[in-house]
């Protein structure tokens, strides 16, 4: 098990990996995620389930190279194993009830996009979705998602592809022009969580974010992905990984979550050094 069947790259330093589990692939939910290891001695990571397949027993994760744990998983090759994989982590989305959904993907987070869509199109929702990433080269997923959708909008903030601007712009347009949704889904930074989430507010629309803060053992024992929703604490592996966006303390995710950035810097380095020393 954890074998790795397939490996692309869909952007600069983007990577999509198909991992053979069929345990886990059975269960698998939109939403959902796994924590893996890549050496006994390696750090636990949580990364999204993009999507699954139940018949071939396989699960899609796509990552960035950004860190050290990331960077070692991407010079995994076809036919290697990942040491550990637990999941699926997390309660799934809640895709029932719904006529209308509009979902929003930014950077890496158009990976989560899919299984969402996916879904929903089973089920008869009619989905609108908006991608945006810095620039055309980092668009992921958009030939994967776009079946699944009854219209795609791109935004680059360098106006390569698509709009010229943020996510949010696009978003505001298509309320401002009498589009009616059930729910908003925002997968993506934090930062772009926010903003989506202030923007919905203002017309009433329920919005639903993915949160994705320090996190390690995933069960909710660590307590390390603790964040408040509406003055409550929750923790992001049990409680979630989705909240309402419109109660989200954002700001103190946000600076949690740069607490480790001086290790993760030191991290890189030493990793750097080993790899050019050929270790």
């Amino acid at each position: 098990m954890n074998r790795i069947l397939k490996k692309r790259v869909l952007a600069p330093a983007v990577k999509l990996i198909e991992v053979e589990n069929p345990f886990i692939a059975a269960k698998a939910e939109p939403g959902q995620f796994v924590i893996l290891r890549v050496y006994e001695k390696g750090e636990r990571i949580p990364l999204t389930i993009s999507d699954y397949d139940r018949e071939k027993g396989t699960l899609t994760i796509v990552f960035q190279e950004i860190g050290k744990t990331t960077t070692l998983l991407g010079r995994l090759e076809e036919g290697d194993r990942i040491l550990d994989l637990v999941g699926p982590l997390g309660k799934p989305t809640n895709l029932e009830n719904l006529q209308r959904v509009v979902v929003i993907g930014g950077g890496l987070g158009t990976a989560l996009v899919l299984s969402q869509v996916k879904e929903m199109h089973k089920k008869g929702t009619r989905v609108d979705c908006i991608i945006g990433a810095r620039n055309k080269d980092l668009i992921i997923l958009e030939e994967e998602i776009s079946p699944y959708c009854e219209n795609l909008y791109i935004a680059t903030d360098d106006g390569s592809r698509g709009h010229k601007g943020f996510v949010t712009d696009v978003l505001k347009k298509l309320l401002d022009e009498g589009n009616r949704y059930d729910r908003a889904i925002a997968v993506g930074p934090l930062i772009m969580m926010k903003v989506v989430s202030n923007l919905t507010r203002q017309y009433g629309l329920p919005t639903v974010v993915s949160m994705n803060p320090i996190m390690v053992d995933g069960t909710g024992m660590c307590g390390c992905c603790r964040l408040t929703v509406g003055g409550e604490t929750k923790f992001a592996c049990v409680d979630g990984p989705e909240f309402d966006g419109h109660l989200v303390d954002f700001d103190e995710v946000i600076k949690r979550t740069g607490m480790y950035r001086e290790e993760e810097k030191l991290a890189m380095e030493l990793l750097q050094r080993s790899l050019e020393g050929g270790l």
